[in-house]
């Protein structure tokens, strides 16, 4: 596999290899983190009537989504019972008791080196490994469709996506936003979510990781829907939408066939766009590149993704935008020791070494970031632990009730002045916080107008010449 991913599966015809009998069932074990996986599934398994068979998911990253079943109601015909879903650690077991033909790999923001172990890892278990099928899984759309996706997770997705929506609605058009699959609970009746008010997302008993994802949305007068059955939701999405929005996790690519792709990379990380699945996929196939963060990044490295851009993807627009931060009361900073807490997945399996709390401390005069680590509580001890890189920094783990609790309690135990929050929402509504608390908001700014251009010219071009810009 030297240098690119294996390669990718997901139609009929090309998972039966040769000298293999029509009659003999196929075995599938997909590789997931609870979101991907099951629309691989939904998209190029369920009701296939030619012996190809999910026997499991794997499930990975993120804690407490396995030892459930995929339910039989979204599995379809031929999966009466479901199908399981089991921790990646049983990986080997898995292939053996099951009698596993091909694993493929469903999940995100992972590093070429760790794809290639993935790869040595199932193939000495006895399997063939593949990649998920890119175009297999996108889905059209009988709406316009801007899809923001990265090459990263903490790219800048979140404020890339706010100003498409608030652009949009400048022209008089309704975009619901569409996001990326977060199900870690009953998956049955996650299978269609739609988030309109703060309540919404109450009344679906979300994580802080979702609502990470979705409060700024509806904070900012879209709707939101996600869940698990991505063709149920889009059937349901058109029905309200003039245009529709794609906002992808990770570094994941469009579950929607996009009218205009917009890949989000980041200078901070100079070199990511090009090594990490399926970022590289985003980037390599963008119409538009937005460089992200300029305002904070060095120079060099921001030319240097620049020109990753032009070499891999010379077709595509390239932008430069700043990230610009903004807080109620930026004095409050001057001189305070602080807590920096960010966004837990940007921290953890990002690899991001800080967010917008942490930069807003260095540009604003805090006196001294204060390390959490000495009062650590519960889980949060063991996401140190298996992310040892995350520094004098607090991810606001929160995927379930435990975790909350985890956090609440080691807030409450760092002695600092000030709780500098960079999450998309204020944690201070989910957990109580004894110290003074500033949370730090931030934006997109791009002044070349190249951006605003390309979406208005994408949706124009699919809703009628002239129709969608004034």
């Amino acid at each position: 596999m030297a240098g690119r991913p294996p390669r990718e599966r997901g139609t009929g015809a090309r998972l039966r290899g040769p000298g293999i009998p029509p009659a003999m069932t196929r075995n599938v074990l997909i590789l997931g983190a609870a979101g991907r996986d099951f629309h691989v599934f939904n998209t190029c398994y369920r009701g296939r009537t030619d012996r190809v068979r999910v026997v499991a998911f794997t499930a990975a990253q993120i804690p407490h989504i396995e030892d459930r079943r995929y339910p039989a109601v979204l599995a379809g015909p031929g999966y009466p019972d479901g199908i399981p879903i089991c921790p990646e650690d049983q990986l080997e077991r898995l292939v053996k008791e099951q009698h596993v033909d091909e694993c493929v790999f469903a999940y995100s923001d992972v590093s070429r080196e760790y794809l290639q172990a993935m790869q040595r890892r199932v193939e000495a278990a006895g399997a063939r490994f593949a990649t998920f099928d890119v175009d297999a899984t996108m889905i059209r759309s009988n709406r316009p469709v801007i899809a923001v996706c990265a090459v990263r997770t903490g790219c800048g997705k979140s404020q890339t996506s706010r100003w498409i929506v608030s652009l949009l609605r400048e022209q008089g058009l309704r975009t619901i936003v569409i996001r990326h699959p977060m199900p870690y609970g009953d998956l049955a009746a996650q299978a269609v979510q739609r988030f309109a008010s703060v309540e919404d997302m109450t009344r679906h008993h979300c994580t802080i990781e979702e609502m990470e994802e979705y409060e700024h949305h509806v904070r900012n007068g879209a709707v939101v829907y996600a869940g698990v059955d991505y063709g149920a939701i889009l059937e349901r999405a058109e029905k309200e939408a003039d245009v529709i929005l794609w906002d992808g996790g990770n570094n994941d690519t469009p579950f929607y066939r996009p009218d205009l792709w917009i890949t989000v990379a980041d200078p901070h990380r100079p070199g990511h766009e090009l090594s990490y699945w399926p970022g590289w996929v985003n980037f390599e196939r963008a119409d538009l590149v937005v460089i992200n963060k300029v305002d904070t990044a060095r120079p060099e490295d921001v030319a240097t993704v620049e020109r990753h851009a032009r070499e891999r993807n010379p077709r595509a627009r390239v932008v430069r935008a700043a990230s610009p931060l903004a807080a109620a009361d930026i004095a409050a900073v001057q001189g305070r020791r602080v807590l920096a807490v960010e966004d837990g997945p940007t921290l953890t399996h990002g690899e991001m070494r800080l967010g917008a709390a942490t930069v807003a401390a260095r540009q604003w005069g805090a006196a001294e970031l204060v390390d959490p680590r000495p009062w650590l509580v519960g889980e949060l001890k063991d996401t140190f632990a298996k992310y040892p890189g995350i520094g004098p920094l607090l991810p606001a783990m929160g995927y379930g009730d435990q975790q909350v609790r985890d956090l609440e309690a080691t807030i409450a135990g760092v002695p600092c002045d000030l709780v500098l929050v960079g999450t998309p929402i204020d944690i201070g509504r989910i957990v109580k916080v004894r110290q003074p608390m500033l949370r730090v908001t931030y934006s997109l700014e791009e002044r070349s107008g190249v951006l605003r251009e390309a979406v208005l010219q994408a949706v124009g071009a699919r809703r009628g010449a002239g129709q969608a810009v004034r």
